[in-house]
């Protein structure tokens, strides 16, 4: 007996949609539902990465002819655009040719879509963002400001998706009615010595990242960035509708 052809769904992203290290692995998840057995996930998630790098990176992703691809980036444009040392390091390694801005996401986010559309007969699912932090209605200034654009650029992803008639998938509301009923610890600064610590943790010494999160006094989150299994499977349900429908 042939078997059926399984449908290709391309994942596009940064270090949330690779799902390696501290950041919950919901590809993995979704690969492991009874119902998932005809779709081939391919994971084309680069830590780091902003819409730009990922509209680099998009021949990649129309070479594997996808039937169906998630887009999920912008939480690392967001941080380039509040934290002053996120962007010096990530110009210098992503080589970013312009700095940061709402009007820079959206012009490569939309080209992105646009592409898919012209290039693919794929399905195209937009993801919104999750929070970064857990207290939605802090005072502390850097995460005050991170909800502000964390919403502006999920409204600039629903705005392209509406205008390109892509699919929406809601991260950003989804998680954010979670992080409301249970808020936690507000992310007041960006640093990196605990992010290569965590690292450390996860992948040198084995521990899990939910582990790694309780350490940390994080409900949503392992770092403050990346989602624990707790959103991640919130993650995980909502795209499974868009690969269902």
């Amino acid at each position: 007996m042939v078997r059926p052809q399984r449908k290709i769904v391309a994942c596009l992203g940064s270090s949330s949609t690779a799902g390696k290290g501290q950041a919950f692995d919901w590809m993995a998840e979704l690969r492991r539902r009874p119902g998932n057995g005809q779709f081939e996930f391919r994971n084309f998630g680069v830590g780091g990465d902003l819409a730009y790098n990922a509209l680099q990176r998009l021949p990649d992703v129309l070479a594997c002819r996808p039937d169906k691809v998630i887009v999920w980036v912008g939480g690392n444009d967001v941080l380039t655009l509040v934290s002053r040392k996120v962007r010096r390091f990530f110009t210098f390694w992503k080589r970013l040719p312009r700095t940061p801005s709402p009007d820079w996401f959206h012009e490569n986010l939309a080209e992105i879509a646009r592409r898919l559309k012209r290039e693919t007969a794929a399905d195209i699912g937009l993801c919104s963002l999750p929070p970064i932090g857990e207290a939605p209605d802090s005072d502390d200034p850097f995460q005050s400001e991170l909800n502000r654009r964390i919403k502006e650029y999920s409204a600039i992803v629903a705005a392209i998706a509406h205008e390109e008639r892509c699919g929406y998938v809601p991260l950003h509301e989804a998680l954010t009615e979670a992080v409301r009923a249970s808020p936690g610890r507000a992310y007041t600064a960006f640093n990196f010595l605990p992010f290569y610590r965590d690292a450390f943790r996860v992948l040198v010494l084995r521990q899990r990242p939910d582990d790694v999160a309780r350490v940390n006094g994080w409900l949503f989150h392992t770092d403050g960035v990346h989602l624990n299994s707790r959103a991640g499977l919130i993650v995980a349900d909502r795209l499974q509708k868009f690969v269902q429908a």
